[in-house]
């Protein structure tokens, strides 16, 4: 984990913003999406198993950024479980009522950049059509084509704001935001359905 962000400093010298891109690209090609459930699973975990869920795979995004020297935090967002209903279509009845999502933000130049505007503006972004949420894109991935609009600012298809039930604020790391909130499946739950879904491709 430690030599990750040099590696992708050679790979990319330039702004921290191309860093993070080439960090985003390289964390798509080495670890494959599945389902799992740990939210705080180790980031050294989840690189050493080459595979994590969309949320585990953007946990390695930002301690990547940290380990290049960028700051990160999270918005926390509760969003409506019937968001994930076509990824799950003959388990609708297991999905749960609402999902905590942590959304990464990272300090660039003096300003929080979200995620989603790693690869440009939401208007820009746009252009690349909505994000289904079926097939083997997930949230990790789409953010490189497409806008993900939790905010409804940018009047076009690429809108989630729908699904979103509440903004929880901003927490200096996601630990926090699962320590406040918990994560969306509790222990007892959660253990058994990690043992099956964390093999499971997205």
């Amino acid at each position: 984990m430690l030599e990750l962000p040099a590696e992708i400093r050679k790979l990319a010298p330039g702004t921290d913003q191309a860093f993070l891109i080439a960090a985003h690209q390289l964390i798509a090609a080495r670890v494959r999406p599945v389902y799992a459930m740990n939210e705080k699973q180790p980031v050294s975990t989840t690189l050493r198993l080459g595979r994590g869920s969309c949320s585990q795979r953007l946990a390695l995004l930002e301690a990547v950024a940290r380990g290049g020297g960028i700051d990160t935090r999270v918005r926390g967002l509760l969003i409506d479980g019937r968001f994930w209903r076509p990824r799950f279509p003959r388990l609708r009845v297991l999905i749960p009522p609402h999902v905590v999502l942590a959304w990464p933000e990272f300090l660039l130049e003096g300003q929080w950049v979200a995620v989603s505007e790693l690869y440009g503006d939401l208007c820009a972004l746009r252009a690349g059509g909505r994000f289904s949420n079926t097939g083997r894109e997930t949230l990790f991935d789409t953010i490189s084509r497409t806008a993900v609009d939790w905010d409804g600012t940018i009047s076009s298809s690429c809108d989630l704001s729908g699904h979103v039930r509440a903004d929880l604020g901003y927490f200096d790391s996601r630990d926090d935001l699962f320590k406040q909130h918990g994560q969306t499946l509790c222990l007892p739950v959660r253990i058994p359905a990690d043992l099956i879904m964390s093999r499971r491709a997205a």
